[in-house]
């Protein structure tokens, strides 16, 4: 690490900082520099071959080889390719002086002058370590979509629909909508697809008149629960009846009556059995979709594409620049008023039946990045880090749900000011170096299960809080084939990222 920062020393004073030469020495420079950024791209090209002809290699041992040895160093990689890089833009700054200190050392005693060196070189290197972030800031090549601007947008049409969808249901015994919440990467901030997101929504299903949820969370123990229900049971409503004259009991009525009078319960629309089936509301939700958009006139410069997909309602809206947007609706229902719901969200599994939701963390999650970016410097860099992170995950076992949860425990261990743009190398470190413990030690802790750190803004029913915590890589325990297999790939993983600190893409 110190000679990390070293290196980042030496480099950026020698850019931004030159000497006071005359031309002829310029020259003699310029020249001297030339041969040594030759030499460094030679030097480089050499140990990215090695790394390609060692990557290839079947029967290579992942730990302690040459390979893993040379990755350990990535920093430095990362440091000689913006040596050759900004080797222009030495040449162009090379006019730039530091100012002299006019002040004599008759006029200050030797230990405020030391005290005023260390100042000055803190501010220095502060100063070097930014412009250094500065760069890469500039030399990657970020995705062009503007995230929070189209975040809005898709939160303002949805939100058009769903009042559409509450005036046509507003007699009827379907599920009561409310506002929608957005979740998903897209609108934590930052998306692993690129330029291609998919901005996905939790619309919040409530019981209607004369019915009532309740949750029956799936396999004792298991947390968060995958194979959970939602029964539905009638309620009587006979004194609302006689106060209101508004419905008629389901419970207390003559089924002839009811199918005269008045609409089915939600028993015999969305339901199979007593439990709410997850395909049958996807396949309500699309056709509410295709009745609202025809009413809504200034929806009418978009061209609406329904996407196929059974447990959500999935769609894609095309503006008249032929620019495109995907939008995912998901459904749930809040447990008590925690953060946690049971979402239609698929799960892992290959087949999952109509009639099971998955408890879902996905609102406390938006809202722990809601939180963190409240408290956050300006210029803070973890979205960022988490952006370029998913970018090398494809292709590899690893999914970005381990890379996010990797971010969200260093956000909490870390000094909210430590993820500066200057600290922008540190922390990719930081969380290369913490997926490479975890791999080894087979052990990463699910960010909400009996995790103390978790904001107090974040609602979690009492289970949660008092669980014990969740190993997510309990599969590398329990199979060591595949434990050696994600460090290897955790090895290309490396190799990919200072590929693209290199590079830029």
């Amino acid at each position: 690490m110190a000679a990390t920062e070293f290196l980042i020393r030496v480099l950026l004073r020698t850019i931004r900082y030159p000497q006071k030469v005359s031309d002829e020495m310029d020259e003699a420079t310029r020249k001297r520099m030339q041969q040594r950024a030759e030499l460094l791209s030679r030097e480089m090209s050499r140990l990215l071959q090695e790394l390609e002809q060692r990557s290839q290699e079947e029967s290579g041992v992942s730990w302690g080889a040459p390979l893993f040895a040379a990755l350990q160093q990535w920093p430095f990689w990362a440091i000689a390719g913006v040596l050759v890089l900004l080797f222009g833009l030495w040449w162009c700054l090379r006019k730039r002086r530091r100012e002299p200190d006019s002040r004599s050392g008759e006029e200050r005693s030797s230990i405020h002058r030391e005290q005023v060196e260390e100042a000055e070189e803190e501010e220095e290197d502060s100063d070097d370590a930014d412009f250094l972030g500065r760069f890469f800031e500039e030399h990657i090549q970020w995705p062009v979509q503007d995230l929070a601007t189209e975040c809005l947008v898709v939160k303002d049409l949805v939100g058009d629909l769903l009042r559409v969808f509450q005036v046509l249901l507003s007699n009827s015994f379907f599920p009561a909508l409310q506002p929608a919440i957005g979740v998903g990467s897209a609108f934590e901030g930052w998306s692993p697809h690129e330029d291609d997101a998919v901005y996905r929504l939790l619309v919040p299903l409530q019981a209607p008149r004369g019915h009532a949820f309740h949750l029956e969370l799936g396999t004792a123990g298991e947390m968060p629960a995958r194979n959970s229900c939602i029964r539905v049971e009638l309620v009587c409503t006979c004194t609302r009846e006689r106060l209101a004259g508004e419905m008629l009991c389901f419970l207390h009525h003559p089924e002839e009556e009811l199918r005269r009078n008045q609409d089915p319960s939600l028993l015999c629309t969305l339901c199979t059995g007593s439990y709410l089936d997850v395909r049958k509301t996807a396949r309500w939700f699309h056709q509410l979709v295709k009745a609202a958009w025809l009413v809504l006139p200034h929806l009418s410069k978009y061209r609406l594409t329904l996407l196929p997909s059974s447990r959500s309602c999935k769609f894609q809206v095309t503006k008249d620049d032929n620019k495109s947007l995907v939008v995912e609706m998901v459904f749930g229902v809040q447990q008590g008023n925690s953060d946690i719901f049971l979402s239609s969200q698929a799960t892992e599994d290959i087949f999952t039946p109509s009639t099971m939701w998955s408890e879902s963390c996905a609102v406390a999650e938006v809202k722990f990045f809601s939180h963190m970016a409240r408290k956050v410097p300006h210029d803070s860099f973890h979205l960022k880090c988490l952006q370029l992170c998913a970018r090398v995950l494809v292709g590899t076992g690893f999914s970005t749900y381990t890379l996010k949860t990797v971010v969200m425990h260093l956000l909490t261990t870390i000094p909210v000011s430590g993820w500066r743009r200057r600290h922008f190398l540190l922390r990719l470190q930081d969380i290369m170096q913490y997926l490479r413990c975890c791999l080894e030690e087979k052990r990463l802790d699910h960010f909400f299960l009996g995790n103390e750190r978790v904001p107090e803004k974040i609602v979690l029913p009492p289970a949660f809080q008092t669980a014990k915590p969740l190993n997510l890589f309990q599969r590398l325990a329990q199979d060591p084939p595949t434990q050696a297999e994600a460090l290897r790939e955790f090895v290309e993983l490396r190799d990919r990222l200072t590929r693209l600190l290199i590079y830029g893409y």
